[in-house]
């Protein structure tokens, strides 16, 4: 579904990617991981078109979409923080990006009615929790059935019942085909809806595996402590 070849950016004298070259298939769920600094919003924000590579290439189902648009209508994007203007109403930012995108007639709006929204439709942005911001967020990354959803540490600032409902989304969607990519620094919510990890350190990537593969690899049963093995071993 998303191939990258040789992706390379820098800011100045900084490497922020370094030849970076991985594939992600359809009706999986990766989880992308690394220390903050490590590359990982960079990534994602090439894969937006928020971001331009210096090199290489991003392909979304054989096709390059450097300095294309047209593909970002099958991405659902959940920024970790959502901004958004402050004097409008729930509502009226969700009518706006409905219509921005009144060319899809089948919305799915099940968020909404799990994080009751709707009663909520007419405070204003600027007067919303960081959680209840983020269920925003969150009903609108899913809402126009994208092929492809990018969420960034999506669970940050909501609830448990909030997080679990959205843990059952991501899972309920990728039993659709779709592609789910996830940064999160909790490897106890990677754990229960993630396939694959890859770990970025430094724009390169340290390992891309299955779950199941880096248990077996590490001998290890939980997926934090796996990994930190893996990191240790690297190091030494």
């Amino acid at each position: 579904m998303i191939t990258i070849e040789n992706l390379r950016k820098t800011y100045g004298k900084l490497q922020v990617l370094n030849d970076v070259s991985v594939s992600f298939a359809a009706g999986r769920v990766v989880s992308v991981i690394g220390p903050n600094g490590s590359g990982k919003t960079t990534l994602s924000k090439c894969i937006l078109g928020m971001v331009l590579p210096d090199s290489g290439d991003i392909k979304i189902a054989g096709e390059s979409i450097l300095k294309k648009y047209a593909y970002r209508s099958q991405i659902g994007y959940m920024p970790q923080i959502g901004r958004y203007p402050e004097n409008m109403k729930i509502r009226q930012v969700i009518s706006m990006i409905r219509d921005i995108r009144k060319d899809v007639k089948q919305v799915d709006e099940e968020l909404i009615g799990l994080y009751g929204l709707t009663a909520m439709y007419n405070k204003s942005m600027g007067s919303l929790s960081g959680g209840t911001k983020q269920k925003v967020s969150a009903a609108l990354a899913f809402m126009f059935d994208p092929k492809i959803l990018i969420l960034d540490e999506p669970t940050a600032g909501l609830d448990p019942i909030s997080a679990e409902i959205l843990k059952s989304k991501i899972l309920k969607e990728k039993k659709k085909g779709k592609l789910i990519l996830i940064t999160s620094h909790i490897m106890s919510e990677v754990e229960e809806v993630a396939d694959e990890v890859m770990c970025l350190v430094d724009g390169s990537v340290k390992f891309h595996e299955t779950i199941a593969d880096i248990k077996a690899q590490t001998n290890e049963m939980r997926l934090s402590k796996a990994i930190a093995k893996i990191m240790n071993d690297e190091e030494d």
